[in-house]
C-alpha cells in the first residue's frame, strides 16, 4: 500500500504540484480577461440581474432556471474545498498560499464565464429529451475533436469520484468521527442512502434540492466564521498582513519549522483553489449547459458569480478563522494517519535552529533523513526507543500506542522504512499539527461558540460536502450518456455509491492525492479547448451584448 501512495504522490506531485501547471491555469484566465476586457468587472452587475430572472424568456429550452443552474454549479464547488482544502492549503503553503487562491478565484471569474458560455452554445439533447452539456460538446461540435472530447469525458467520470465522491464523503465522516465519535461506516451507509434517493431522481430532483440547500449552508457557515473573526479581532489585520507579505518568499513558521517556500505557496494555493472553485476544470459547464435560456453568454455571465461566492468570500472567511485563530501553528492532540506519519531513526528538536533546517529539506525533497527500520519497543503505550516521529509536517509529541480496542499497547511494532506494518493492529495518538477539516473545526472553537463551533463545521462540511456529491452525480451522469448512450447512466449511479460507501472508512490522504490527479487531467483538455475557441468566445460574447444594448438601452 505504501508503494502505491508514494507513486500516486509523485504523479500528484508532477501534475498539480508542479509549477507548470498554475502557470498554464492562471495564464488562460489572465489571458481571457485582457482578450475579453476583464469581464468580471463590467458583467458583475448584468451577471446578479440575470440569475434573478430579470430578463427570463417564457417557453426557452432548458431543464433548470438560471438560479437552479447556480445552485447546482455551486454545490459542486462549495464543498470541502471551502473548509478541508482552504485548511489544507495554509498548512502545506502557509498563509501566502491563500493569496493565490485568491488569484485563481479573480482570473477563474473569466475562466469560467467562457467555458459555460461556449459548453452551452454546443448543448444537445439527449434521447430520453434532457439537455446535455459541456466542454465535450464543444469539442465534438465546434472544434471536432471527437478523441479529445472522449478523454475529457472520461476524465470527468473518474474526477467525479476523486473530486465529488470520495474527498466528500471522507471528510464529512473524519470530521464527524473527530468531533463526535460517530462511527465512520455508520455515518457513510447512512448518507449514501441519501445520495441514492436524489441522484436517481435526475437533475430536477438535484436542482431542487441544491436550490435549498446551498443559501442555508452558506448562512450557516458564514455566521459561524465570523463569530470567530470577530471574536479573535486583534489578529485580523495582522492575518491579512501575513497573507501579502509572504507571497513571493513563502517563509512563514509552521509547527516549528519554516513554511515550504514560494512554490509550495503557489502550487497548493492555485490547486486547492482549483479544488475549491473548479474554474477551468470544465465540471461546471456541464451544469450550466441545462438552464433555460437561448442565450449562451446569459449563462456565462451566472457563472462570474461562482469563484467570487466560492472563493473570494467563503474561502477567505475560512482562512482568516484559521489565522486569527492561530491553531495553525499549534501541535494538537489527534489521532495520526499513516500517510501523515513517518518513524524517524533520529531524534530531532524542532525549537533547534539545525534540527528545523534538516527537517524542513527532508519535508521539502530537497535531502534525505535516516528513517527507522525494525521494531519499536512499547512499554504501557510509551515508545522506549530514542527517536522522533514526524506527523503533519511537525515533530510529533506525547506519543502513546494503543491497540484497536482503545487500550494502551504493550510489546514490539514492527517497522520498516518508517512505517508501521501493523497498521490494523495498533494506532498512535500524540500532540501534532492538523490539517484538513480537523485543523478549520479547532479553529472555530476558537470563540464564544467553544466547542459549539465544532457542530457548525461539521454541520456545514456535512452539507457542502453532501451537496457536492450530489452535483458530480450529475456531472458525471452526463459524460457515462456521452460515452455510452443514457442507458450507462444507472449502472454509474450504483457505483458512484458504491464509491461513495468505501470512502467514508478509506484514508484521507490518498483520497486527496487522488482528486490532486484527477482535477489536472480534467482541466488541461479543458484549457487547450477554450483557447482554440478565443475567436468565438469573443465574437459570441459580442453579439450579445450588442444586441442586449438594443433590447436594454437604459441599462447597458
Amino acid at each position: 500500500m505504501h508503494s502505491i501512495i508514494d507513486y500516486l504522490t509523485q504523479i500528484e506531485g508532477y501534475l498539480g504540484g508542479s509549477q507548470w501547471f498554475p502557470v498554464i491555469l492562471i495564464g488562460t484566465g489572465l489571458f481571457f480577461t485582457i482578450y475579453l476586457k476583464f469581464p468580471q468587472f463590467r458583467f458583475f452587475k448584468h451577471a446578479l440581474k440575470v440569475v434573478a430572472g430579470k430578463y427570463d424568456k417564457p417557453g426557452e429550452k432548458g431543464d433548470a432556471s438560471h438560479f437552479q443552474a447556480l445552485t447546482t454549479a455551486l454545490s459542486g464547488t462549495v464543498g470541502t474545498g471551502n473548509i478541508a482544502g482552504v485548511a489544507l492549503a495554509i498548512y502545506l503553503g502557509g498563509p501566502a498560499a491563500l493569496f493565490w487562491m485568491l488569484v485563481t478565484a479573480f482570473l477563474g471569474m473569466t475562466t469560467k464565464f467562457v467555458e459555460v458560455t461556449l459548453s452551452h452554445k454546443y448543448r444537445e439533447t439527449d434521447e430520453k429529451g434532457f439537455i446535455s452539456g459541456g466542454p465535450m460538446y464543444y469539442m465534438k461540435n465546434k472544434l471536432n475533436m471527437k478523441w479529445l472530447a472522449g478523454f475529457f469525458a472520461a476524465m470527468t467520470i473518474f474526477s467525479s469520484f476523486g473530486t465529488g465522491s470520495l474527498p466528500q464523503i471522507n471528510s464529512i465522516t473524519n470530521s464527524l468521527f473527530s468531533t463526535f465519535g460517530f462511527n465512520k461506516m455508520l455515518v457513510g451507509g447512512i448518507l449514501t442512502i441519501l445520495l441514492a434517493f436524489v441522484i436517481l431522481g435526475g437533475i430536477k430532483r438535484i436542482a431542487k434540492v441544491t436550490e435549498k440547500l446551498v443559501p442555508t449552508m452558506a448562512i450557516i457557515y458564514f455566521i459561524g466564521a465570523l463569530s470567530v473573526i470577530f471574536y479573535n479581532y486583534e489578529n485580523i489585520i495582522p492575518s491579512f498582513i501575513s497573507i501579502f507579505t509572504n507571497v513571493f518568499s513563502g517563509t512563514a513558521a509552521v509547527g516549528g519549522f519554516l513554511g515550504a517556500g514560494f512554490s509550495y505557496a503557489l502550487t497548493k494555493g492555485v490547486n486547492r483553489g482549483l479544488f475549491s472553485n473548479e474554474a477551468g476544470q470544465g465540471s461546471a459547464p456541464i451544469a450550466h449547459a441545462a438552464a433555460r435560456t437561448e442565450e449562451p453568454v446569459s449563462e456565462g455571465m451566472v457563472a462570474i458569480l461562482e469563484p467570487f461566492i466560492d472563493t473570494i468570500v467563503i474561502c477567505t472567511i475560512t482562512g482568516l478563522v484559521i489565522l486569527s485563530s492561530g491553531v495553525w501553528t499549534e501541535k494538537l492532540p489527534n489521532h495520526f494517519q499513516s500517510t501523515d506519519m513517518t518513524i524517524m531513526a533520529d531524534q530531532y528538536d524542532d525549537t533547534n535552529e539545525e534540527d528545523r533546517t534538516k527537517l524542513f529539506q527532508y519535508l521539502g525533497h530537497q535531502s534525505e533523513l535516516p528513517v527507522f527500520s525494525g521494531d519499536l519497543i512499547v512499554e504501557k503505550g510509551v515508545i522506549q526507543n530514542k527517536l522522533s516521529i514526524i506527523n503533519a509536517r511537525s515533530v510529533a509529541e506525547n506519543v502513546l500506542v494503543y491497540t484497536t480496542e482503545d487500550q494502551l499497547f504493550s510489546g514490539n511494532v514492527s517497522i520498516e522504512n518508517g512505517k508501521s506494518l501493523f497498521e490494523n493492529e495498533v494506532y498512535f495518538k500524540g500532540n501534532s499539527l492538523v490539517h484538513s477539516a480537523p485543523l478549520t473545526a479547532e479553529a472555530f472553537t476558537r470563540s464564544l461558540l467553544g466547542d459549539w463551533g465544532r457542530w457548525i463545521v461539521s454541520i456545514g462540511l456535512l452539507l457542502f460536502a453532501f451537496s457536492t456529491a450530489i452535483a458530480w452525480a450529475y456531472y458525471g451522469g452526463r459524460s457515462v450518456t456521452f460515452l455510452f448512450g443514457a442507458k450507462g447512466v444507472l449502472p454509474y449511479r450504483i457505483i458512484y455509491c458504491v464509491g461513495f460507501f468505501i470512502a467514508s472508512f478509506a484514508d484521507t490522504t490518498l483520497i486527496w492525492t487522488i482528486s490532486g490527479i484527477t482535477i489536472v487531467l480534467m482541466a488541461l483538455p479543458n484549457l487547450a479547448g477554450i483557447l482554440m475557441l478565443h475567436k468565438d468566445m469573443k465574437s459570441t460574447l459580442n453579439t450579445y451584448w450588442d444586441k442586449f444594448k438594443k433590447e436594454h438601452p437604459e441599462e447597458a
